[in-house]
Formats: C-alpha cells, structure tokens, sequence
C-alpha cells in the first residue's frame, strides 16, 4: 500500500469516526423527561394529611376578635416599633445635614414556639403547640377563652410567619419560596420554581427534612406517581429542602470548559482534530 492510498483510507475513517460520534451525540436523549409515567385511567388514592404541623421554632401570628373590643385587646399584645427614617434635608441649608424622622407602628404580637414546643399566650399562660395544626391550635384557644367565661364566641384566627421550602439544583428558579397554604405538594412547589431543566434528574429528587430524630432524606421519583404519591415528601412541610441532582449529560459536561474524556464534546473535538492532522499531513505528502 502506497502512502497516498494510506492517507485517503485515514482521511476516510477519520471522517467516518467523526460522524459516527455526531450520531451517538444526537440520539443521546435523555428518557426519563415526562412526569407520571405510570399514570393511566386507573384511579390512585393519595393519603390524606393533616396539613402542616406546629413544630419548635414555627412563628404564628394569632389574633383574636371578640364583640368587645377592649377585651380583644387582653388577647392581642400589641408592638410598637419605631423606625428612623433619613431624610436629605429639602429646604436649602448652607450645611445640607440629614435629619431623622422617628415613624411608629403598631403591629400585631407573633410568637416563636420554644425548644420545648409551647408559646406563653396572654392570660392563658403556656400552651403546648407542636403537634397541632393552626386550626386545631385555634379550636383549642378558642375552646380555653370560652371554659373559662373569659370570652364569648371569640374568633381566633393563627397563621405562619416566615413558613417556606427550599428548591436547589437543576430548577429554572432556584430559590427559597413561601409557603402560603395548609398543603403544599412536591409538584406545586416545583411548579412555583418554573419546572425543573430538560439537564434534571427526574427519577431520583430529593427531599431533606429536619426531624426530632435528625434530617431525614427521602428519594422520590417525579416519573412514577403512584410511588410519589405514597411517599412521606409527596407534602412538603415548613423548612424542607428540594434538591434536583442533574442528569449524567450534565454532570458530562461540569468541567471548567465544558469538556472532559466522558464527554461528547471531547471525542468530537478529537475527532475533529485528527481529521485536520491526518489532511494536513495528506496535503504535504501528495505535493
């Protein structure tokens, strides 16, 4: 075989060799994209939950309303603030000082749960709280202020202050998003953060949730929704952490400049070097 056959037969495997990368590039889709594969006209039962729960370090605001005024005002602590605002001076001085404007505001008492689950509410004193969700928190107020001839058919409303999840990884919005409902579902959250990246992994999210016991993770597959809906992370609760680990394309491609030998990119850009060398070399030799 002479030198300029060799050649012509490597311009040809290189080209051949290159092609065939650009091929397996394009057909490696990733499969697991849709969610609820499994879905079909089956029914699929999701256990019912109680909403959030009360746990240690939850901030509530709990007000409550009564015919008289007066005597809500036993119930609902107020708290003043002042607020000093810096405002430059609009008439023309010759220093240009700023002065302060001091601004009050009144806004209604919100209480932390202790370590030990409990909030010291006005006049009934200490109350356990964990446990509880609002409404059961409010029904037992309500029950207390009425047992003890202290008020008549009081409407005690309780909410979460400052309650949300977090939503990391491969998510259009990352993020740490409120929480402004009594049930919140893994889907719903992913929704409120734009979805997640064609680059996510569907098949294996997880959940961190903090617990008595330490923080526990769970696994949950978005493509099987018969499994999702069967698992303690289908509802969220208040401080979980979402986490979407990225896909093998995506963990291919994590290098500073995009490229690395498990990558498609690279063997391309091999390919794409060898055919340069090898017409290169072709073109001196044929001369």
């Amino acid at each position: 075989m002479n030198i300029k056959t060799f050649l012509g037969k490597s311009i040809k495997l290189s080209s051949l060799f290159l092609a065939s990368i650009l091929v397996f590039a394009s057909c490696g889709t990733p499969k697991k994209v849709a969610y609820f594969q499994d879905v079909n006209t089956e029914e699929i039962v999701i256990p019912s939950t109680g909403g959030i729960i009360i746990r240690p370090n939850d901030k509530l605001s709990i007000t409550v309303k009564t015919m008289e005024p007066s005597l809500s005002a036993l119930f609902n602590l107020p708290v003043v603030t002042e607020r000093f605002v810096d405002n430059m001076a609009t008439n023309s001085t010759a220093s240009g000082n700023m002065r302060n404007n001091t601004a009050t505001s009144s806004a209604l008492s919100k209480y932390t749960v202790s370590p030990q689950g409990t909030i010291d509410f006005p006049v009934l004193g200490e109350i356990k709280v964990t446990g509880m969700n609002r409404f059961e928190l409010a029904g037992f107020i309500k029950g207390e202020l009425m047992g003890r001839n202290l008020a008549k058919d009081p409407v005690v409303t309780v909410e979460f202050i400052n309650m949300g999840v977090s939503i990391l990884g491969e998510i259009k919005n990352p993020g740490f998003y409120d929480i402004n409902q009594d049930h919140i579902s893994i889907i719903e959250a992913i929704s409120m953060a734009g979805d997640l990246n064609l680059t996510g992994k569907r098949d294996n999210v997880a959940v961190l949730r903090e617990t008595p016991e330490g923080v526990k993770t769970y696994r949950v597959d978005l493509t099987n929704f018969n499994e999702l809906s069967q698992s303690p992370a289908y509802y969220l609760q208040q401080g979980d952490i979402v986490y979407i680990e990225p896909n093998d394309m995506r963990k291919r491609e994590s290098t500073t400049n995009g490229n690395n030998v498990y990558s498609t990119g690279f063997w391309i850009s091999v390919a794409s070097l060898l055919t340069s060398v090898t017409t290169t070399i072709g073109v001196f030799v044929l001369r």
